[in-house]
């Protein structure tokens, strides 16, 4: 006798059911009509947004373009290279073009304004991005070659394109900042929060970051907008480049001012370590501890720690306290 069979339906539960059922026209009736208040979360358009779907796609296709041969189903050899880049990069185009149009003309229509550049603006963009392709591969060569360099671990550049979530999240950060500094809505946070989900790494597009940069682990590292990072800069998990926090009523006012750090070159900030507020200038060459708290400058050529704490042992075999050193 199966499960179907054991159980037997008592008139009283079916009449409860049927009940619940027919309440369940009622309740879309009141969400359609919260739909219609000013205030609505929701994207009742025939305009439709940017996919995500898409966005992911092109980040794929852009690693595809600028790592030729390790996302490829296809072998790709030196005979077929550049027919394969072609045609990468016509797909890439296109594809790129129909989300900038969709990014570029919903401001316009919900503002009643008419978008007459959409097109051809979203067109000159999306060339100007296939043109950087070959600047975007040599910085993030640089990326990985600072992976390389600065993580023991680290067997080979196979290894590092393929399985290190920071040269990830770096990759798809310097494919929305592009994008970002041409003035696209939506399309950049997309890209960085697609990275976030996929790595625990914030990066927001806005950030400006040099060339060689290494985040080692990188779970749970965040760098705001106004960051500035120089060049052959290291961080490791854990790390905030962030603001203060700001009054509610303060917030617009402080939306295109610097909120975030300066990191200048060849600094190494180890795990856990907040940075908070424009005043945090880390100067050229420091090192910041573990765990520290900095809201002030720091000089070039300075290391930043915590005193040493004072460790408890409990034990059968051991009990004290061990001092500073």
């Amino acid at each position: 006798m199966n499960n179907i069979q054991m159980y037997r339906h008592k008139d009283d539960d079916t009449e409860v059911i049927s009940t619940l059922q027919e309440a369940i026209p009622h309740i879309v009736d009141r969400l359609a009509a919260s739909c219609k208040r000013p205030d609505s979360l929701d994207h009742v358009d025939p305009m439709p947004f940017p996919s995500q779907e898409e966005v992911v796609g092109i980040i794929h296709q852009v690693r595809k373009i600028v790592f030729p041969g390790y996302y490829t189903k296809a072998r790709i050899d030196h005979t077929n290279l550049s027919n394969v880049l072609g045609k990468e990069c016509s797909e890439l185009y296109d594809r790129l073009l129909g989300q900038l149009v969709l990014s570029l003309q919903h401001p316009c229509l919900n503002s009643g304004t008419p978008c007459l550049d959409c097109l051809a603006t979203s067109g000159q963009i999306a060339f100007k991005f296939v043109n950087y392709l070959p600047g975007l591969r040599e910085i993030l060569s640089l990326d990985a070659r600072a992976a390389l360099e600065g993580d023991p671990a680290a067997k080979s550049f196979d290894e590092i394109i393929f399985s290190y979530p920071g040269l990830f999240a770096i990759a798809v950060y310097r494919i929305a900042h592009f994008l970002y500094r041409e003035g696209i809505p939506l399309l950049p946070r997309m890209m960085t929060e697609y990275a976030h989900s996929r790595t625990g790494i914030d990066i927001h597009p806005g950030a400006r970051i040099g060339e060689s940069f290494f985040i080692d682990h990188g779970t749970g590292v965040v760098i705001g907008e106004t960051t500035e990072i120089g060049d052959r800069v290291r961080l490791y998990q854990g790390v905030t480049l962030g603001a203060l926090s700001i009054p509610k009523d303060k917030v617009k006012e402080f939306r295109k001012r610097k909120r975030h750090p300066t990191i200048e070159d060849d600094v190494i900030i180890y795990s856990n370590a907040t940075i908070l507020g424009p005043k945090a200038v880390i100067g050229a060459r420091s090192v910041i501890g573990g765990n520290v708290w900095i809201t002030e400058p720091v000089p070039p050529d300075t290391k930043v720690i915590l005193k040493r704490p004072e460790l408890v042992y409990i034990g059968k075999n051991r009990q004290g306290s061990q001092g500073e050193c």
